[in-house]
């Protein structure tokens, strides 16, 4: 018999975890439905006919798909992913591929492909993917990675094939993702002299890459048009000026806007649906969402987002430092690491302090497949703090059978 003790007790288990991590999601999807509503009349305007309803409806729909691939990810034991990551992985190396190739193009890159009613990011699968694979080598290979052969195609080949596949049409993500690889592999405890050789060898042929591609727009600058899109963004960000005065005005047109914003903000805010450049800013609603966020809650408002993707570093930091070297952890602070740098990037590019990126908050900005995956990485680090974060055991040692994984689980 189903008794309301019963379902209170099924509803309690389903959301088990860390409780300041379920706090934090629900502060972020209140504020990005707020907010996605109040910034979305340009939007509205050329898309519903001015109805910022609609807008809101078909957001609060992705926001939900989100918060369902959360739960589910949440109620799977985290030893399981494991097994699943390695499967994700090997799928999204063709999905990038075909998405280089064959991709819907989108502001001069090929980076989602399409599925009718909604756009699907590969990039988003594969930055899921990559980090759970690699949580899964630097603990279930741990002492074979101190040969550089092993850890040449255990780690590094892995983490070149999908970072190479991104690289050309997404550069920020791309970087992201390489970065996060490389706090991963530090924490792995990867010996320096390697991880600072990977980087190294990355940076040079990075570089010549670039002199290469530089080259090859000169010769015929038509054919190279997301290469361009970098150039110009980092140009501008450093100050470089155009002859023509109004061409200058163009090209910072955006940060501009975003700047006027934020300085009319100030401590409280102008109050939700006051923003005045809701209308002018360039998705106000996505990449620019930081700076509508500002001017109608103030540096109180901004401070507050701010603090709650820190926290979700915070608690994934004290995973590590509860299980060091396991894969539950390991995995949990890849993933959060991950989300919390593009916070912090497109926080930084709302305010100035770093190039035109493109990068959505997560959780925040409106979105597609990008919530769905936002919300499964979120899922999969609430999971992992079920049976990491409420235990009374010492896990200092790290060799706890509870958060070990072996060949049998792999």
């Amino acid at each position: 018999m189903i008794t309301k003790e019963v379902v209170s007790a099924k509803v309690k288990d389903l959301f088990r975890g860390d409780k300041v991590i379920w706090m934090i999601v629900v502060f972020l999807a209140l504020i990005s439905m707020l907010v996605v509503y109040t910034s979305s009349d340009s939007l509205a305007y050329r898309a519903y006919h001015d109805n910022n309803t609609k807008v809101l409806m078909k957001h609060l729909g992705m926001l939900g798909l989100g918060l369902v691939a959360l739960l589910i990810a949440a109620n799977i034991k985290y030893r399981r992913y494991a097994k699943i990551m390695p499967l994700l992985f090997w799928a999204s190396i063709p999905l990038l591929l075909y998405t280089l190739l064959f991709g819907q193009n989108l502001n001069n890159a090929s980076r989602v492909i399409s599925l009718g009613v909604v756009t699907f990011q590969t990039s988003d699968l594969a930055k899921v993917a990559l980090i759970g694979m690699l949580a899964r080598v630097l603990t279930l290979y741990r002492d074979r990675l101190g040969n550089l052969k092993d850890l040449f195609w255990l780690v590094m080949v892995p983490i070149l094939a999908v970072v190479g596949l991104i690289f050309r049409e997404n550069f920020s993500t791309a970087a992201m993702l390489f970065a996060t690889c490389i706090v991963m592999m530090f924490l792995g405890k990867i010996k320096m002299k390697y991880i600072f050789g990977f980087i190294g060898t990355i940076v040079v042929v990075g570089a010549l890459a670039v002199l290469i591609l530089l080259k090859v727009m000169e010769n015929d600058p038509s054919k190279m048009n997301r290469s361009m899109t970098w150039v110009n963004r980092i140009e501008r960000f450093v100050g470089k000026e155009d002859e023509d005065p109004e061409k200058n005005e163009d090209k910072n047109f955006q940060i501009t806007q975003s700047k006027i914003a934020i300085a009319g903000g100030g401590i409280f805010g102008k109050m939700p649906g006051k923003s005045t450049q809701r209308t002018i800013l360039p998705h106000p609603y996505s990449d620019f969402i930081y700076a509508i966020i500002i001017e109608e809650y103030g540096l109180v408002g901004g401070v507050f987002v701010l603090l709650l993707y820190l926290i979700l570093l915070y608690r994934a930091t004290l995973l590590m430092i509860r299980a060091p070297q396991s894969f539950g952890a390991m995995l949990a602070f890849g993933l959060a690491f991950s989300i919390v740098m593009q916070a912090l990037v497109n926080m930084g590019v709302a305010v100035g302090l770093l190039p035109v990126t493109g990068q959505p908050m997560p959780l925040v900005s409106r979105g597609g497949t990008s919530l769905a995956f936002t919300g499964l990485a979120i899922g999969i680090i609430i999971s992992v703090t079920r049976e990491i974060n409420f235990k009374n055991t010492n896990f200092n040692d790290g060799n706890n059978s509870e958060v070990e994984i072996t060949e049998a689980d792999s």
